[in-house]
């Protein structure tokens, strides 16, 4: 679907004006922050999670900005309430330097097919270690170069390893082990706290599923009885393959995992989260 606006500080214009200079140095040099959130049914979903961690990303690497939360999220909605879809993912862009600029704007949404919920996906692994792992900012060149190996092997996405060859997270997604009715993250201190992996956790605390955060290496895969990952567009998707190594079909705990998860995004939907 094609889209006719967007948003630039708050103000609604026409989607040809969405340009930026190419002489932009804080956009070419990736000093900049970016969000995506979903929108299903018309619905937008977790828009205060998203607002409050564009904030801190922007916190994290020093980008000084007049945008406040409130103003980020009354700008998203009213970019939606000018788009006649109602299903599609929004961007939100906080790009820094002397005019820090605020771009919203509407993106067709990409979502997993059906079945890789049912047999899972296939990652690779991808040496790479973020400069700054809770910010989500427009530097991605380590992660792109990584996805790209991803699809260059028929992956789904490439986990990256840090310097201790432990699993940390994906390009664009979380990572979760699990055994039993326990989940295992790597450390919050390396990786970006997802949004929709900060409501997987909440989902699992009240159905009886305990979490533990500890290094995960590929040695350690074996000790699982599988793996997922978490993002807004895929929700949890099951892993099938890392590399080499093979998990079963995903087992009753993480299905029910998924299942809980989805009826907490159908209220999310009722309640107009």
């Amino acid at each position: 679907m094609e889209f006719k606006f967007f948003s630039k500080n708050g103000k609604i214009l026409p989607i040809e004006q969405a340009v930026i200079p190419l002489s932009n140095i804080e956009y070419t040099y990736g000093f900049g922050v970016y969000e995506s959130i979903r929108i299903t049914n018309g619905v937008v979903y977790f828009l205060k999670d998203h607002t409050e961690r564009l904030m801190d990303s922007a916190a994290q690497i020093g980008l000084t900005h007049p945008f406040s939360a409130p103003f980020v999220e009354e700008s998203a909605m009213k970019l939606k309430e000018k788009t006649a879809a109602e299903s599609y993912n929004l961007k939100i862009l906080l790009i820094g330097g002397k005019d820090p600029s605020l771009y919203i704007l509407c993106l067709n949404p990409l979502f997993p097919d059906k079945k890789l919920y049912r047999d899972g996906v296939h990652c690779i692994t991808y040496s790479y270690e973020r400069m700054f792992p809770h910010a989500k900012t427009l530097n991605m060149l380590g992660s792109y170069l990584a996805y790209r190996e991803a699809k260059r092997a028929g992956a789904y996405d490439a986990l990256l390893l840090n310097n201790e060859g432990n699993i940390s997270e994906g390009t664009r997604t979380n990572f979760f082990c699990i055994k039993g009715a326990t989940l295992t993250s790597p450390p919050e201190t390396d990786i970006l706290l997802g949004v929709t992996r900060k409501h997987v956790a909440e989902v699992a605390r009240k159905n009886g599923f305990a979490l533990e955060e500890k290094s995960i290496s590929l040695e350690d895969l074996k000790r699982y009885d599988g793996a997922f990952l978490t993002s807004t567009s895929s929700k949890i998707l099951p892993i099938r393959t890392i590399d080499s190594f093979t998990f079963g079909q995903p087992g009753e705990a993480l299905k029910k995992l998924i299942e809980k998860f989805d009826e907490f995004v159908l209220n999310s939907d009722r309640k107009k989260a």
